[in-house]
């Protein structure tokens, strides 16, 4: 199978290509700034923006399925306003549409746990409208929410240390929002799975790791891995969305507004859908486990 990776040049992107690859398909990583240096030699790189259809029109032509991986981070204030609209609205509507145009068959979205067209923040509001043009489409989609992913590069961890200092930090609410995050090299070959089996055609599937955590859990965990230790104190929530909106961004610290709404909500799943692939929960790699700090 030829595919296209939208995105196919960030953390999950690159691993989820190697997979691919591994399984005999054939692998183009769609990105603005594609570097070969992080992906296998035998990946064909195109370069395209996705809020511009005739910049990704011609390398969507050829191939028989299009996974979608593009994604503005959740956890990170936006330069501009309407980021999250452009790109994840603006952009699957531009790969629909050039998949519809040039016959290409199969369409994977990876979207958000909670996505919603009426949802809390921008964010979840972006991802539901992206869901609703995927699922009016005439191509055979699947729709994959993830919780947090997360491994070496991936930004979980790292925002979790520019929102706190070690030993004594501040977090909103106490940091109990909770999450249930999976581990990239578990969370592709569910991926992959998706394209290879028919039976998750027109099917939205929520996946989570064996591990809920709250972002106290996860800051805990972070700096364990370090050897320190950290005591967290709650800043209450209204508090933290009353200065925030007063002031906007925070001079180096990467939170606005919609991350703090988000904290209001946890990102873990009812039914984790992993078992739809064959997979045991247990079998997952914990963040715990990852980071060496074991439970």
């Amino acid at each position: 199978m030829k595919v296209l990776v939208a995105g196919g040049a960030g953390f999950i992107g690159t691993a989820l290509c190697t997979e691919l690859l591994e399984r005999g398909h054939e692998v183009t990583a769609l990105s603005r700034n594609p570097d070969s240096d992080d992906l296998p030699v035998d990946i064909d790189l195109a370069v395209g923006d996705v809020s511009a259809y005739d910049s990704i029109e011609s390398a969507v032509d050829g191939h028989d399925a299009i996974i979608n991986l593009v994604s503005p981070s959740p956890l990170f204030q936006p330069d501009d306003d309407d980021l999250y609209e452009r790109v994840h609205l603006g952009g699957t509507a531009n790969l629909v549409r050039a998949a519809e145009d040039h016959e290409v068959p199969r369409f994977v979205q990876i979207s958000a746990l909670g996505a919603d067209p009426d949802g809390p923040t921008d964010y979840i509001r972006a991802k539901g409208r992206a869901e609703d043009v995927v699922t009016d489409s005439d191509l055979s989609w699947t729709i994959v929410r993830p919780s947090i992913v997360f491994g070496d590069g991936a930004e979980f961890l790292e925002f979790t240390k520019q929102v706190t200092t070690p030993y004594v930090t501040g977090l909103p609410g106490g940091g109990k929002t909770r999450f249930q995050p999976i581990w990239v090299e578990d969370f592709v070959p569910l991926l992959a799975e998706t394209l290879e089996d028919d039976a998750h055609i027109g099917e939205i599937h929520e996946i989570g790791g064996p591990q809920i955590v709250t972002l106290a859990d996860a800051t805990e965990l972070a700096y364990a891995a370090e050897g320190k230790s950290v005591t967290i104190v709650p800043i209450p929530l209204p508090v933290t969305k009353l200065g925030l909106t007063a002031v906007g961004p925070v001079p180096f610290v990467p939170f606005g507004p919609d991350q703090a709404r988000s904290l209001e909500f946890d990102n873990t799943v009812a039914d984790n859908d992993v078992g739809t692939f064959g997979v045991d929960e247990t079998e997952l790699q914990t963040l715990s486990s990852y980071l060496g700090v074991w439970e």
